[in-house]
């Protein structure tokens, strides 16, 4: 029994450290975009909301986001105004998301990009409130697990706004590739047709310069038939 205590012992250390490994790979995938609690000013107001940051564009959150509560029902009133402090903040008015509650309220969205050179990493804040009043306060800690989940699982909607803006992209990429292409082809044309314009003169210039050897000949043979006529003594 003894000499199989080693490698029990082996064994058991290996299935450890696979064990760990696979724990190891599966923590970022649990741990990236979580949400957590803070504060943000809506409405002169410090707000409690439910914030997350996403390693993807702004433009690509706040995509994903509205089409999802659009898709419900509901259309968002972006806040607008240049000396309007809450510019930018997306409103869902009167809002039933039964995935965070039963009951109606406000969802209140801001997504603003971290830096201005992190151009793909983006916060979202989720501010919810019920005739004027944030009701986190009040709210149950259900439901802030569910507002918390809510965010949390918007990953693939995110991903594939993500794709649909890449696509996007590179759509222009390829227009304005064969706009040039285009463009090239018509300077094609426009050179071919100077090309052949200027051969065209080209060998009008030829002949007309054999022309004109001609009438200096025809000139220089009349200019000696003339001096062939002088009688008197040559000047």
């Amino acid at each position: 029994m003894q000499r199989f205590l080693p490698l029990l012992y082996l064994y058991k250390k290996l299935f450890m450290k696979k064990t760990l490994i696979a724990l190891l790979a599966f923590i970022p995938i649990i741990s990236s975009a979580q949400s957590y609690e803070g504060t943000i000013t809506y409405n002169k107001q410090k707000q409690e909301a439910i914030i997350i940051d996403y390693a993807y564009s702004q433009e690509a959150v706040e995509n994903a986001i509205v089409q999802k509560i659009s898709q419900m029902g509901y259309k968002g009133k972006t806040e607008k105004g240049i000396f309007n402090k809450d510019k930018g903040f997306i409103v869902f008015k009167s809002a039933f998301i039964t995935d965070i509650s039963d009951n109606s309220m406000d969802y209140i969205i801001k997504i603003e990009r971290k830096s201005r050179k992190e151009k793909d990493e983006t916060t979202l804040y989720l501010v919810m409130n019920k005739d004027g009043e944030n009701v986190m306060p009040s709210l149950a800690s259900l439901n802030i697990g569910k507002a918390k989940s809510f965010l949390n699982n918007l990953l693939p909607e995110i991903e594939v706004a993500n794709l649909e803006l890449q696509i996007k992209a590179q759509e222009t990429t390829v227009a304005k590739a064969e706009k040039k292409f285009r463009d090239l082809q018509d300077d094609q044309q426009s050179l071919e047709k100077k090309i052949k314009n200027l051969q065209e003169d080209l060998k009008n210039n030829v002949k007309n310069q054999e022309n004109q050897q001609k009438e200096i000949e025809a000139q220089k043979q009349a200019l000696e038939a003339l001096r062939a006529k002088r009688t008197g003594p040559s000047l």
